[in-house]
């Protein structure tokens, strides 16, 4: 799980928003412009998942909103006119396909090398084998099928070679990992029961995880799915969130704006870059507002000073590798587009800035001034400004330095998008080119931002 908080929120008489840490499947087709949207039932929709909706929930799950179709695929719409405040929907918890419906049996055999996402995903990977004797064959037989799905663990050698110059890149190997050894931990439970899960191969798991992984929301009874909120499309400016009531054990959605009816009702997800999006959840955005990057800066081993400035950086908690790499000659820092060139560069974490400062120094001197100032006020180390500007302006040129090679990098691969054979009988490939684009023209936004600032502080 990235980019939040499971069961964390604001709780207000009960009722408790949760950071959205489980967006619902985006179908790939979002770019198309919504020239022929409108809520025009399927007559599957119609006939077999509403009724059977109803009846699970033992009531009606909203009537203000219905199911259409737009550049989306499934999407929902007001079907009369909404005011702000009201509730749009309410899914009860008996609705939601959970944990809480593992036979007995099997609780006490799910390992906790198991996550919450991979429990889960065993409870689908259940009630997908049962087909249509399943309880819930009407909204399993909507879920993504395999090659719907366009999460970077799928994600073919070649295809990921075009996102290399991303650190996402690097990410994607220990997701496959992480998920690999779920899947073994699970294993014996799945080849004891062969008649209840059928033969579960790695790929299969792979696809329920990333089903959970990319639909699930967060609640009391840990994560869920939760069908027909399903059908809700993101909007990164929207202020429509799925909330937990519970009070009424339910996941509502409170209208945040009014609107006319017809109109199509979208929701945020959450603050997410198009990394996080692409790695968790399978899609992108174009000009995501929320993109950012990962710079890592190292101490060189060849500085005079490098065990007085480790010493000093651990000393002071600089931040380290994400893997928890106990070196102290390394500092990884996510850098945010950076708006005003002008202004006192907002996006650049402080705490990059403080390193490059520590980088610069070249006396003992200098050192224990920056050591002696960090003590005497806050703790943290260089946050300030040196004081002998030439010092304070070759940090920053180091900096500029890095940012300035990793432009020409992400420049090269963009390039090269334009020259990517698409693979014989890989529908899939131009839908993803597009996506390592987005990705790829957000990170390089946020570097050329960072670039800018950059140059004007070092020239001023």
């Amino acid at each position: 799980m990235r980019g939040g908080n499971l069961l964390g929120g604001l709780r207000l008489g009960g009722l408790s928003t949760r950071p959205l840490d489980f967006p619902c499947f985006v179908k790939m087709e979002f770019r198309a412009s919504i020239s022929s949207e409108g809520a025009d039932l399927s007559s599957n929709d119609q006939l077999e998942f509403l009724p059977w909706l109803r009846r699970k929930s033992g009531r009606e799950i909203s009537s203000m909103l219905s199911i259409g179709w737009s550049s989306y695929g499934r999407s929902l719409f007001s079907s009369r006119r909404i005011h702000a405040g009201e509730c749009m929907l309410s899914v009860p918890y008996s609705a939601q396909l959970s944990p809480d419906i593992t036979p007995s049996f099997l609780r006490p055999q799910i390992c906790n090398d198991v996550g919450a996402i991979g429990r889960l995903a065993i409870v689908l990977l259940a009630e997908m084998r049962r087909g249509q004797g399943s309880d819930w064959a009407p909204y399993i037989s909507r879920l993504p099928g395999f090659d719907e799905m366009h999460c970077l663990i799928f994600w073919s050698d070649d295809e990921l070679e075009m996102i290399r110059s991303s650190q996402i890149y690097h990410e994607v190997h220990d997701h496959r990992t992480s998920i690999e050894k779920e899947y073994l931990a699970a294993k014996p439970i799945f080849d004891h029961y062969v008649g209840y899960f059928g033969l579960v191969s790695l790929k299969s798991f792979m696809h329920a995880y990333a089903i959970v992984g990319s639909r699930a929301w967060g609640t009391s009874k840990g994560v869920s799915l939760i069908p027909f909120a399903d059908f809700l499309n993101h909007d990164g400016n929207s202020e429509n969130v799925l909330m937990s009531n519970e009070d009424s054990e339910t996941s509502e959605v409170i209208s945040a704006r009014d609107y006319a009816a017809g109109e199509q009702v979208l929701i945020r997800y959450g603050k997410f870059p198009n990394a996080t999006l692409l790695l968790d959840f399978g899609f992108t955005l174009k000009d995501n507002k929320y993109d950012q990057v990962q710079i890592s800066m190292d101490v060189p081993q060849d500085d005079p000073l490098y065990s007085v400035k480790c010493e000093l950086l651990q000393k002071h908690c600089m931040p380290r590798l994400e893997n928890g790499t106990s070196k102290h000659d390394r500092g990884t820092f996510t850098i945010k587009e950076v708006k005003v060139v002008h202004g006192s560069g907002k996006g650049i974490p402080p705490a990059l800035r403080a390193f490059v400062r520590v980088l610069s120094a070249n006396s003992l001197d200098e050192l224990e001034e920056m050591n002696v100032e960090a003590s005497e006020n806050d703790g943290r180390l260089a946050r300030r400004p040196l004081k002998n500007r030439t010092r304070e302006i070759t940090g920053h040129r180091i900096l500029l330095s890095q940012i300035t090679s990793m432009i020409q990098r992400y420049d090269v691969s963009l390039q090269s998008l334009r020259y990517v054979a698409i693979a014989p009988g890989r529908s899939e490939w131009p839908c993803r080119i597009e996506m390592a684009r987005d990705l790829l023209s957000g990170e390089l936004r946020v570097l050329k931002s960072a670039y800018s600032w950059l140059c004007n502080y070092c020239s001023d």
